[in-house]
């Protein structure tokens, strides 16, 4: 793919945040993500691509705008694109940290076909590539991680979504010595987190959606990291599921290029609300400053663009 379209995937991402920013802590998650939804799309379509959303906001009977399948673009080489306009919509209902507005981007075919379910996660930055195991007890993915980042395992911290379901490996972890951070919702920014040097993040474990797990490999991929999960499909509607969007065999552990294969692609994401890793929108008398990560896999260059919009010369469905 061509460099110049990290830039234009910028303002994508720009363009969903803005539009919802004003509805942080309104209370209303879905009115903030079809803001989003709508500008992200209006965007989409002024990027020279011939893009296919392989990830998106559900199926065309389901969502009327980034839906599974839908073509976007404004004409070029074709791409598959993951997108979550709003990454995290409790969290922009609620007013809490860590929303996030953010897309994946890889030539067609290059992207899995995640199905909307849940999917098991454990992922590490680049020096502890190669050093986990997804069927290891988390004790020795922790002792594995501590050596590779000659650390403790007590100086590790890792990240868990505050589920029941989690339980028993919040207690291995306590057991093992090291420290766990808790989140609500939005798994996305932490497992990127963990791939980034002084996030204070060195791990991601535990289960969270599908369609989240590739967007967070691509950026991952684009750092250097390493990531390995499992599709987790519930009842016989979920495994049909898979095997109509090729995936056959639904139980196989995937790597971080299974998830994103090849040699190129990118992903962006602006924050919303405050993070470990990138400011949530500041506003000002006629305008706004956003905080957005922008990477490339052929490169490894991760850019941080701190941008200020005014209003009167750009045209944003903003609700104010």
């Amino acid at each position: 793919m061509k460099r110049e379209l990290s830039t234009e995937f910028v303002r994508v991402t720009e363009a969903a945040a803005i539009a919802c920013g004003r509805s942080v802590g309104l209370g209303d998650k879905n009115g903030a993500d079809q803001l989003a939804v709508d500008a992200m799309r209006k965007m989409f379509d002024t990027v020279n691509i011939s893009g296919t959303v392989v990830i998106g906001e559900g199926e065309m009977d389901e969502a009327p705008m980034l839906y599974i399948g839908e073509k976007v673009g404004a004409g070029g080489e074709e791409v598959d694109i993951a997108v979550d306009p709003v990454e995290g919509t409790n969290l922009v209902a609620k007013g809490q940290p860590g929303a996030i507005a953010v897309i994946a981007i890889a030539p067609k075919d290059c992207l899995l076909h995640a199905p909307d379910m849940y999917m098991d996660k454990i992922a590490v930055g680049p020096r502890a590539k190669g050093c986990i195991d997804i069927d290891a007890p988390v004790s020795e993915n922790l002792k594995r991680v501590a050596t590779a980042l000659e650390r403790k395992v007590e100086d590790l911290t890792v990240v868990l979504l505050d589920r029941e379901r989690h339980y028993g490996k919040i207690e291995e972890i306590r057991r093992a010595g090291a420290r766990i951070q808790l989140i609500t919702d939005g798994d996305v920014n932490p497992i990127v987190n963990a791939g980034i040097e002084g996030t204070g993040v060195h791990m991601y474990i535990g289960s969270g959606g599908a369609p989240e797990g590739v967007l967070a490999a691509a950026a991952l991929k684009c750092l250097g990291g390493d990531m390995q999960t499992r599709l987790l499909p519930e009842d016989e509607e979920q495994v049909k599921r898979c095997i109509e969007m090729g995936i056959t065999d639904y139980n196989k552990v995937l790597t971080i290029d299974d998830m994103v294969k090849g040699d190129d692609c990118m992903f962006t994401s602006t924050a919303i609300t405050d993070s470990n890793l990138l400011e949530g929108l500041r506003y000002f008398g006629g305008g706004v400053r956003t905080h957005t990560v922008s990477m490339r896999y052929k490169t490894g260059t991760v850019r941080f663009i701190d941008a200020v919009h005014n209003y009167d010369r750009k045209h944003f469905e903003i609700k104010l």
